[in-house]
């Protein structure tokens, strides 16, 4: 018979994976809502169009080398390697900062443009840009404290190459939030 431990561990994976979908449908929902928005204001020439900041094209190759900074560390683990691991856990998490600052900064730029989240003289493109971009990051910065919960695991040994699970299943997370910012970063240069 299995422990309550194992079989917490045999569900983790389906349990993220049904996590992961009800992110997608929020994520779908969002950019539906901002399709019918954006179709019906152009009609009415009420739909703003501006440039997306050069931060947020910073921000996506951060995010990137994160996830490739992520998939080293675990291929360090399953190699045994544990010094990698948390160096790689650690180069993960400071490129998580710095998509994460960058987003902040292309707000910023957003502001200087004239382009506002709400009030007077905001927009419904706008409004999207903002609530879209905030969604994600606070999607993010669940994935960065998971990293560093899994980063504290590894400085207390907790994974080798028989059993990494934290790792993959931070890693299965982290990918997911980076695929979906480049999914993101993509609908929104492509449907101004």
């Amino acid at each position: 018979m299995e422990t309550l431990a194992e079989q917490r561990r045999k569900a983790s994976k389906p349990l993220l994976w049904i996590g992961i979908g009800s992110i997608i449908m929020a994520f779908a929902g969002l950019t539906s809502g901002y399709v019918v928005s954006r179709t019906t204001l152009v009609e009415n020439s009420q739909w703003l169009v501006f440039e997306l900041p050069s931060a947020f094209n910073y921000s996506t190759v951060a995010i990137v080398l994160s996830s490739l900074s992520l998939w080293l560390g675990k291929r360090a683990i399953s190699q045994d390697d544990k010094i990698k691991l948390k160096l790689f856990l650690w180069v993960t998490v400071l490129f998580g900062a710095c998509f994460a600052v960058l987003q902040v900064r292309g707000w910023s730029q957003l502001i200087n443009d004239e382009v506002y989240f709400t009030g007077p003289g905001s927009n419904p493109a706008g409004s999207w840009v903002y609530a879209i971009s905030l969604f994600h990051l606070a999607h993010l910065f669940g994935g960065i404290l998971s990293l560093l919960y899994t980063l504290t695991r590894a400085y207390k040994d907790k994974y080798s190459r028989e059993d990494y699970h934290g790792v993959e299943l931070t890693s299965i997370y982290w990918h997911f939030v980076d695929l979906l910012w480049i999914y993101l970063f993509i609908f929104l240069t492509l449907i101004r």
